[in-house]
């Protein structure tokens, strides 16, 4: 599952990432609303999450917008103005929860859980491609009777590979779509991971493969 997640304070930008992508999210983060615009019109997310109170653009007017180009995915507000007028500003701006600042990080799992459980359009727990299927509820990738356990990047990759089948990814693409593009990491966590990938398709003995593409990316295909 992707979420788009605005937030301007670095800190709690970062933090709140390292907490989605543990939970088996992917996740991409900017710091204003007018970035969170241009990723909603650019990007297909499963999840919003806006900070009112940003830079260049807040949140209530980037919602407004999101809302005015059709885009109907789920929103999440959060802010530390909580007054009740406040609140209904915000869902009369097109969000579908608010929850203020400061908040516990449980209880943002289980809204976001609570939100994704209310989206009109399905999209299946188990993804699959060839022989190879991968279950989001489990983050578990399967073959036949054997299965793997994926957690953090490697599940993020293989989520984003399986959902998109023979679609050829650079290693920007990659660091830009798993690692965020404001990320400090080396390109080279990209390769550490698709080998670790590889080793677990190896693994389950399965008919596809990722395949390298020297110069130019990777791809999950049937193997030749």
């Amino acid at each position: 599952m992707r979420i788009l997640f605005a937030e301007d304070e670095r800190d709690l930008r970062a933090a709140v990432t390292a907490l989605l992508e543990r939970s088996g999210y992917q996740v991409d983060a900017v710091a204003d609303g007018a970035d969170a615009l241009d990723w909603a019109e650019a990007e297909s997310y499963g999840l919003i999450i806006l900070d009112w109170m940003m830079p260049r653009m807040d949140g209530i007017t980037a919602l407004r917008k999101i809302r005015e180009k059709g885009i109907s995915s789920p929103c999440l507000l959060l802010t530390a103005r909580d007054a009740v007028e406040d609140r209904v500003t915000g869902l009369d701006a097109g969000a579908d929860d608010y929850l203020p600042k400061p908040f516990n990080a449980q209880e943002l799992l289980a809204r976001i859980r609570a939100l994704l459980r209310r989206r009109e359009v399905y999209v299946p727990d188990v993804v699959t491609f060839g022989d190879l299927s991968l279950d989001k509820g489990m983050n578990e990738l399967r073959c036949g009777s054997r299965g793997v356990r994926l957690t953090g990047k490697s599940y993020q990759l293989m989520e984003l590979f399986i959902e998109n089948p023979r679609i050829l990814f650079s290693v920007q693409q990659l660091m830009d779509r798993i690692w965020g593009w404001d990320s400090e990491a080396d390109s080279s966590v990209v390769w550490v991971n698709i080998s670790t990938l590889r080793k677990r398709l190896a693994e389950l003995e399965t008919k596809t493969e990722i395949r390298v593409h020297r110069g130019t990316g990777y791809s999950l295909e049937m193997k030749a």
